[in-house]
């Protein structure tokens, strides 16, 4: 009742869209593609690729992860849609002029791999040669934890405890909480699904990563844009948060369980993110022919 269903409620959703730009950005892991076992096997299938493909022939489209920038683009294979990694700590985007509103020294116009002009915004890059130590120091000592699997996002650190035992968690949490207190001024510990991550102390996450690129694709103006935001995982609430406060588009949560959220509306499944943008690119096919 709370957050209802995004495809019954699809037809009032793009009643509200009247003209503006509809632009949608996406969570990986869990929305994309099923929540795996092991998180280098976390593909997405050739169905949800292609949707994604369509609807970002249609409309600007991110994906916006806490894996690595260059990881997710490996899943996902398109070039079509821009990629944010890190929690947002590391874009990819449009081509920009320096935006005031940004510190410059972050931005660096580049060229892509297809000779595409674009926009690489890093706003935690000073962080890299402590985030290096980290990880070393963390896959010298997490080996010892059966189970553990501790992956590097470039901006951040994820220490993956699916396979832990519960006898050995505890083992596995101390051993996160020591190296990240020598670390304590600058970096932070952050929970996901089965999974705890150190990331740099700064005031960035997907949430200002969804405003950084609203602004380079140039709707700053709320009055002129419709975002479409879905993602399954606590660190979606910040940009969920952000369009609350702005208070347009439609933030979707996908869960199977009720849960606390400041998403408006909800999708159950992979399967019904599937459905969604498959209906979502059908409908955009239609308005814009």
């Amino acid at each position: 009742e709370k957050h209802p269903c995004a495809i019954s409620s699809f037809d009032r959703m793009t009643s509200a869209v009247k003209g503006k730009q509809v632009v949608v950005f996406l969570d990986y892991d869990g929305t994309l593609s099923p929540i795996v076992n092991d998180p280098d096997r976390a593909f997405m299938s050739d169905p949800m690729r292609s949707a994604v493909r369509e609807v970002a022939r249609l409309f600007p489209t991110a994906i916006i992860s806490g894996r690595s920038r260059d990881k997710v683009h490996e899943f996902v294979k398109l070039d079509e849609v821009y990629y944010a990694g890190s929690h947002g700590m590391d874009i990819m985007g449009p081509p920009a002029l320096h935006l005031k509103s940004y510190d410059g020294k972050y931005q660096t116009n580049t060229i892509d791999d297809k000779g595409n002009e674009t926009t690489l915004y890093q706003p935690a890059k000073e962080y890299l040669p402590s985030i290096k130590k980290i990880l070393k120091e963390l896959k010298r000592r997490a080996c010892d934890v059966p189970g553990a699997f501790v992956e590097d996002n470039m901006f951040c650190i994820s220490v993956h405890y699916r396979h832990v035992l519960d006898e050995d968690y505890g083992t596995l949490e101390e051993i996160i909480g020591e190296v990240v207190s020598e670390y304590s001024s600058s970096f932070h510990l952050t929970r996901g699904k089965k999974v705890m991550e150190i990331r740099p102390s700064i005031q960035w996450n997907k949430g200002n990563a969804l405003l950084y690129l609203l602004q380079t694709l140039g709707f700053s103006d709320s009055a002129n844009v419709l975002p479409i935001y879905i993602g399954d995982d606590k660190t979606d609430e910040d940009a969920f948060k952000v369009l609350r406060v702005r208070g347009e588009g439609y933030p979707i949560i996908v869960s199977s369980v009720p849960r606390e959220t400041s998403a408006s509306h909800s999708l159950r499944d992979t399967s019904e993110v599937l459905s969604f943008l498959v209906r979502l690119a059908a409908w955009g096919e239609d308005a814009l022919s």
